[in-house]
C-alpha cells in the first residue's frame, strides 16, 4: 500500500512543478501594448518592473502607474485514439500592478512596485480523463519591491532593490484513475497553502548612448517558495485498508526562476519610438521538486526543465498631443521538454500580438489601455511520468489547443 501512496504523491508532485513554472507577462499596459517591451523605454513608472534604473530619468517629481488585466484563456484537449475530449472552464485571471516613482533630486529617485509575475488558474471538468493529474489549480505570487534609482553620469544610471514575495497555491486532483467511495464518487485530494513568504532582489542599468538611443539591462533573482505545514485534504476515500488516506499536512518548494532582460529603444523621430527586448528565463532551476507529507512520505521528482527565451518587438506613435498609439509582437519559447507536458498549465510555444493606447485626460492624468491575443502552437504531447497504483508508468497525452485574450486598463498620474 505504501507503493500506492507513493505513486499518487509522485503524480501530485508533477502537477505542482508545472504550475510553478507559469509566467504571466502583463506588468504594465503601456509596455504590454508594445509587445511587453520596456527595459529601455522611459515613458512611465512601469520602469519599476522593467528597469528601475530608468526611474531617475522620468520628467516629473512624482509618477504613478497602476492597472489590471483580465486573462481569458481556454484549453481544448483530445485523444484521437480514444475519442475522448475535454475543455477548460477557467475563471478570468486578474493580474495587477502598481508602480510609483519619486525624484529626490536630479540624480536620485526612489520608488515602490507591486506586481504579479507568476500565477495560474486552470479548471478542467471534474473527473475528466486527466483528472488523475489535475482537476483544478490556482497559484498566485505577489511581488512587493522598494526601489532606488541613481544617475551615475548623464549617460548611465543604475537601480534595483529587494523583493518581498507572498504566495499561495490550491490544487485538486483525483487520487487515481479509478478509485471511488461506496457511492461511486471519485477519491481526490486538495492541497492548500497560503501566506508563503520569501525574499529576492533585482538590479538594473540604463545606458543612454545618444539622445535617441538607449540600452537597458535588468536582472531579477530566482526565489524559492517554501510552503510549510500546508493542508492536504482527502475526500471520498473508500472504507478499506487498501486506501489508508487521511487529512495531513505537507511541505514543498515551488521555484520562481530568475530572469535576465536586455533591450534597446530608438526614438526614430518626433512621432515614432521603436523598442526591442530579449528575455531569458532560467527555468533550469526545476531540476527536481521535493514534497514531504507529515506521514513521512517524501517525493523526489526530476523535472529537467530548460531555460527559455522570449523575443519582443514594440512601437509607439504619438498621433496627437493627447493620444499615443502602440503595437507589438513577441515570440515566447516553452521551457517544457518532451514527455513533461502536463495539463496543469498546458503551455507550449506561443506568439503574442498586442496593441493599445494612452489618452491624456489632463496634463497630469492619462488612461492606458492594452489588448493582447496569445496564440499557442497546437501540440501533440504527453506527460510520461505518472505511476499508477500497480507501480506501472502510464503516459497521458493528446492534442492540445490553447488561446488567450488579455484586455487591460490602467492609469498614469504625474505631478
Amino acid at each position: 500500500m505504501r507503493k500506492v501512496l507513493l505513486s499518487m504523491v509522485f503524480a501530485l508532485a508533477g502537477a505542482i512543478t508545472y504550475a510553478g513554472g507559469y509566467r504571466v507577462g502583463v506588468q504594465g499596459q503601456r509596455a504590454l501594448a508594445m509587445g511587453h517591451t520596456g527595459v529601455a523605454v522611459v515613458n512611465s513608472a512601469e520602469l519599476g518592473f522593467f528597469n528601475p534604473a530608468g526611474l531617475v530619468y522620468l520628467e516629473n517629481q512624482l509618477t504613478i502607474s497602476a492597472g489590471v488585466s483580465a486573462v481569458f484563456s481556454e484549453v481544448a484537449w483530445q485523444n484521437e485514439k480514444t475519442g475522448e475530449s475535454a475543455r477548460t472552464d477557467n475563471p478570468a485571471g486578474t493580474p495587477f500592478y502598481f508602480n510609483a516613482s519619486y525624484k529626490l533630486n536630479e540624480n536620485l529617485a526612489v520608488g515602490l512596485s507591486v506586481y504579479t509575475p507568476y500565477g495560474s488558474t486552470v479548471k478542467w471538468e471534474d473527473d475528466w480523463a486527466g483528472s488523475h493529474l489535475v482537476n483544478n489549480i490556482e497559484l498566485q505570487a505577489i511581488y512587493i519591491q522598494p526601489l532606488i534609482s541613481y544617475k551615475v553620469a548623464d549617460f548611465l544610471s543604475v537601480g534595483g532593490g529587494p523583493i518581498f514575495v507572498t504566495g499561495s497555491v490550491n490544487f485538486n486532483r483525483n487520487l487515481s484513475r479509478t478509485l471511488t467511495d461506496i457511492d461511486g464518487n471519485r477519491a481526490n485530494v486538495t492541497i492548500d497553502a497560503s501566506g508563503v513568504n520569501e525574499w529576492g532582489w533585482s538590479a538594473s542599468a540604463l545606458f543612454t548612448a545618444t539622445e535617441d538611443f538607449r540600452i537597458g539591462i535588468n536582472y531579477r533573482s530566482e526565489i524559492i517558495m517554501n510552503a510549510e505545514d500546508g493542508d492536504a485534504d482527502f475526500q471520498n476515500i473508500p472504507d478499506t485498508p487498501l486506501a489508508p488516506f487521511s487529512d495531513t499536512t505537507f511541505d514543498a518548494q515551488l521555484p520562481l526562476p530568475a530572469e535576465l532582460t536586455v533591450g534597446l529603444s530608438y526614438q526614430l523621430n518626433e512621432k515614432w519610438l521603436l523598442a526591442f527586448d530579449f528575455n531569458r528565463t532560467f527555468w533550469d532551476v526545476y531540476e527536481s521538486l521535493d514534497i514531504k507529507f507529515a506521514n513521512g512520505v517524501v517525493s523526489q521528482n526530476a523535472r529537467n526543465y530548460e531555460d527559455a527565451n522570449t523575443w519582443r518587438f514594440g512601437a509607439q506613435y504619438e498621433a496627437t498631443d493627447r493620444l499615443t498609439l502602440r503595437a507589438g509582437y513577441y515570440l515566447d519559447e516553452s521551457p517544457v521538454q518532451e514527455g513533461y507536458f502536463a495539463p496543469e498549465t498546458p503551455r507550449n510555444d506561443s506568439m503574442g500580438f498586442t496593441a493599445g493606447l494612452s489618452l491624456d485626460v489632463t496634463s497630469r492624468l492619462a488612461i492606458d489601455a492594452s489588448f493582447a491575443y496569445v496564440r499557442f502552437d497546437e501540440v501533440d504531447a504527453s506527460y510520461d511520468y505518472y505511476v499508477d497504483e500497480n507501480n506501472q508508468t502510464v503516459p497521458f497525452g493528446g492534442t492540445y489547443k490553447s488561446v488567450a485574450f488579455i484586455p487591460g486598463l490602467g492609469v498614469t498620474y504625474k505631478f
